[in-house]
């Protein structure tokens, strides 16, 4: 009977050690794990800047875009935009401004006069609206030479106003359409008439032919002394000579 109480004791005891060995190696639970929040995806980056889409976003300018396209220069003003640090900026009209031109300008105009007429309302450098306080004139746009009688461009300040003239146009910003630190575009309510394309001054008289330098006595010389009636003259009075010491000939032999 002492034998069978000592084993159960012993039994007792050795499931309690089996039972603390298994709860110490498991250790106390682990935490759930944390849920994993999806990080956001970088915003994509933006496009190449598009002037015509600004113009038509804006609208009003529909003749304008439409020069842009036809004349190329839409394209090149995108390869400038993402190919240079110079910035642009753009005097845009309005179709109430190209409304205002004499029936019949935009069609008399050459291909190339179209062009450099569109090239005419960009400057090849970014101008916030501070800027223009400072400007050195003549303004140099990309139709290029900026030269009296060509494309020059000038600008001048009053307040908050800016004025330009191209010396045929005389107008002034009535509005910002777009900047962002690399491309500015102004609203102006006149198309900038170049000279070089719409008072083109005419070309310079040719030289005077050069004075001869041949000597009025060599003139006199190479001209005949006689005329043809003084020559049939001369010869009448040969022959009446020939004739007269002839028939003296004549009279001694007889």
């Amino acid at each position: 009977m002492k034998q069978q109480y000592v084993f159960t004791i012993l039994s007792f005891l050795l499931l309690f050690v089996l039972h603390c060995s298994t709860t110490l190696a498991q250790g106390p639970a682990a935490a759930p794990a944390a849920p994993t929040t999806p990080v956001a995806a970088a915003p994509a980056p933006s496009g190449p800047t598009n002037v015509t889409k600004i113009l038509e976003k804006a609208g009003q300018f529909t003749l304008f875009i439409r020069l842009l396209k036809s004349t190329q220069v839409a394209n090149q003003l995108l390869g400038q935009l993402n190919n240079s640090n110079n910035g642009m900026t753009i005097f845009a009209p309005t179709d109430n401004a190209f409304a205002s031109l004499k029936s019949g300008t935009l069609n008399s105009l050459s291909d190339e006069q179209k062009v450099e007429l569109v090239q005419f309302h960009i400057v090849p450098t970014y101008l916030s609206s501070t800027q223009f306080q400072t400007i050195s004139n003549p303004l140099r746009t990309q139709a290029g030479d900026s030269g009296d009688g060509k494309f020059p461009l000038n600008i001048t300040t009053s307040g908050n106003s800016v004025n330009m003239t191209s010396g045929l146009t005389n107008t002034s910003v009535s509005g910002t359409i777009y900047t962002d630190g690399q491309l500015a575009v102004y609203q102006i309510d006149q198309v900038l008439r170049p000279m070089q394309i719409f008072a083109p001054r005419p070309p310079a008289p040719a030289p005077a032919p050069a004075k001869s330098k041949k000597k009025k006595a060599a003139v006199v010389a190479d001209s005949p002394d006689e005329t043809p009636a003084d020559n049939n003259k001369a010869a009448t009075l040969q022959n009446v000579a020939m004739f007269g010491v002839a028939a003296v000939v004549a009279a001694i032999y007889l």
